[in-house]
């Protein structure tokens, strides 16, 4: 297998490509085999944290016909099919960043009971995950916020939402600044996102809940 040599500028310049095709040629050419090479990485990592086999999906923007995508992602999930319906994990970018997810988005028709399972358990959860580390309502903006600037009450309206919003999502994790030198730093950025995905799975268990074994 190729040798993972993490992100450049080059990566994160594709996404300021005009046009359609000539953007979907460069992440092809550019960041597609690095997400690859993440997402045979990590599955046996991923499988052995969660006790779970996981398996890995490069995004590949099929369904778009005019506007670039604007991020870009490798996902890991339970199921060969797909990942979007499961609480799942990401790796990807923005033009400014790299983000790293625990991630369970609109079309999971478990997010009510997961809601469930997370609000029951917000304390453990807020002891698990560190401060700095980030939440996100919305899989589609590249914004989000530290769970120091949430406290408990902004971690659980996040909660509350995913259980009485059809469309609410919910997303913890971390980024990194594409400026970081860590980026540029494969064996360094492995080492960032093994630890980072340590506190994850462990989030991903918590939010299944003892009782939730139908994800």
């Amino acid at each position: 297998m190729p040798t993972f040599t993490g992100f450049h500028a080059e990566d994160f310049d594709v996404f300021a490509i005009e046009g359609l095709d000539a953007r979907m040629d460069a992440l092809k050419e550019i960041v597609r085999p690095k997400l690859n090479l993440l997402g045979e990485h990590f599955a046996p990592s991923l499988s052995v944290l969660t006790g779970q086999e996981m398996f890995f999906h490069v995004a590949k923007h099929a369904r778009r016909t005019v506007n670039p995508p604007a991020d870009t992602w490798v996902a890991w999930a339970n199921d060969k099919r797909g990942y979007k319906k499961h609480p799942h994990f990401q790796v990807g970018m923005w033009g400014t960043h790299l983000f790293v997810w625990f991630a369970l988005i609109y079309e999971s028709p478990y997010k009510g009971e997961i809601g469930q399972a997370m609000e029951t358990q917000i304390d453990e959860i807020l002891s698990l995950v560190p401060d700095h580390f980030r939440w996100s309502p919305d899989h589609m903006s590249p914004q989000s916020t530290t769970q120091a600037d949430l406290g408990k009450d902004g971690v659980l309206a996040l909660i509350h939402r995913l259980q009485t919003v059809k469309k609410a999502e919910i997303l913890c994790g971390i980024n990194i600044d594409r400026n970081d030198p860590v980026l540029a730093d494969g064996d360094a950025l492995l080492a960032r996102l093994d630890e980072t995905f340590s506190i994850l799975t462990k989030l991903y268990a918590l939010s299944r809940g003892s009782e939730h074994s139908l994800i």
